[in-house]
């Protein structure tokens, strides 16, 4: 609770009611291919070693493929670190006066975005596909009368129950700014 603090200024009356990630699920193909660039190095040190046997003897041979190696491995963790980071700290904010979308565009850039749940005037839920059907992820789709006119919500979990759970507390809102 104390991370949504440091990011949005909670009103007097207001109550976070749900912080929204996306599902863990669609991290999996950066880890996929992580772990495919991690091997490539090696895999391509024994093919060369056989074609270049004679240049990958000399005494500069070991410090120059030590330093490409290590150049490209640092390289490779400062990316996939980079996505982890976008990825984790995507989020909404979701209270019982407000949707914070909280925008991770890279390392150093952030944009925060909020919509009060009584200009809601549309929720809809999209499943899409063979893995977020098993997996229950899907996209929420918010149509708003304010000034940011759609919010989309990206591979969130359970869809179908995040939209009613929007619409509910849109609901309860609008009798308050009635």
């Amino acid at each position: 609770m104390s991370s949504v603090s440091s990011l949005i200024k909670i009103k007097s009356y207001e109550h976070v009611v749900h912080v929204i990630r996306r599902h863990g699920v669609t991290f999996i193909p950066y880890i996929l291919l992580f772990l495919i660039l991690i091997c490539i190095p090696v895999i391509a040190y024994y093919l060369f070693e056989a074609a270049f046997t004679n240049v990958l003897q000399g005494p500069q041979a070991t410090p120059i493929v030590v330093l490409a190696g290590s150049t490209y491995y640092l390289a490779l963790a400062l990316f996939f670190y980079s996505f982890f980071v976008e990825f984790y700290l995507d989020c909404w904010i979701l209270t019982n006066d407000r949707l914070v979308d909280v925008r991770q565009i890279s390392l150093f850039a952030r944009t925060i975005a909020e919509v009060d749940l009584y200009q809601i005037q549309d929720v809809s839920s999209e499943i899409k596909g063979f893995f977020p059907s098993i997996f229950n992820y899907g996209d929420v789709y918010l149509q708003t009368a304010g000034p940011v006119p759609k919010f989309i919500l990206l591979n969130v979990p359970n869809p179908d129950g995040l939209r009613q759970q929007i619409l509910d507390l849109a609901s309860e809102d609008k009798k308050f700014h009635a």
